[in-house]
């Protein structure tokens, strides 16, 4: 038979909630990005907590979002080993995104092809997720939604891409970090759109907790990165600066240097 589906079961708590990472994960993932061109010599280390920054931050948008996701009348469970693996994916395919515009810069094919990179690593953390969901049934998909959302999440990723390497002003960095994370959690419930679940003839009708018990546990470390990688761009020295600032504060002790002073009258 076919259940009855709910990607709603706390209200509007998951989604709101859900926005909120995916925004702080972009917010950081571009303010990384900004200090990894400013400083050359660090770029790796800046690109790499970028990365590890957005990609949990798309990864705990979803598993938040799923904790309002509700299959009337049947027991829903993950597989721990294949959630950690979309948690792996999403990261690696994100790093490799930001790793290729931050060294090669944003011409159209490196947008392209890390956009492709990156928005696979997104779609196939999503489809791995799913995919440990467990249930006395199975679950389908519509062919159409799924191929418009991997292309929209494509879309998404390369503009991701773009603005990490172009947009460097604080204010406009959050304002683009916001509309980011109205289009990833936007990609998510699109995606589950698609989604139909059929029970199985000898489905138990329950209801079950393990679902938000586990979640709640997988969300903890991810959910401690964003912590940490907020606390370090927060006290990075550049964030007291305004970014439209940086040149002229930094060749001002040049200009000191060698410029003339006024004679003393």
């Amino acid at each position: 038979m076919t259940a009855t589906v709910s990607n709603f079961n706390y209200g509007a708590v998951t989604p709101i909630a859900a926005y909120v990472m995916a925004t702080l994960g972009a917010a950081l993932g571009l303010r990384c990005t900004t200090r990894s061109l400013r400083r050359p010599h660090h770029r790796a280390r800046w690109l790499a907590l970028g990365a590890v920054s957005f990609g949990c931050g798309i990864w705990t948008m979803h598993f938040i979002a799923m904790i309002g996701f509700d299959i009337e009348g049947a027991a829903v469970n993950y597989d721990r080993n294949q959630t950690l693996l979309s948690l792996a994916v999403v990261i690696v395919c994100v790093a490799a995104g930001m790793f290729l515009v931050g060294y090669r810069g944003r011409s159209p094919f490196t947008l392209v092809a890390a956009g492709i990179i990156t928005g696979n690593g997104v779609v196939t953390m999503h489809g791995l997720g799913m995919n440990a969901i467990k249930i006395d049934g199975s679950l389908h998909y519509d062919g159409r939604i799924v191929i418009f959302s991997f292309v929209f999440t494509i879309v998404i990723a390369t503009a991701a891409l773009w603005a990490a390497v172009s947009i460097h002003a604080l204010w406009s960095s959050m304002g683009a970090s916001l509309i980011m994370g109205v289009a990833v959690t936007g990609m998510h419930y699109i995606g589950m759109t698609a989604l139909s679940v059929h029970l199985g003839d000898q489905a138990v009708l329950q209801e079950s907790t393990s679902n938000l018990r586990f979640l709640m546990v997988m969300l903890v470390g991810p959910l401690a990165v964003l912590l940490l990688a907020s606390t370090i761009v927060m006290f990075d020295p550049d964030m007291m600066i305004a970014d439209d600032d940086q040149d002229t504060y930094r060749a001002a002790p040049a200009s000191r240097a060698t410029g003339s002073s006024s004679p003393a009258r």
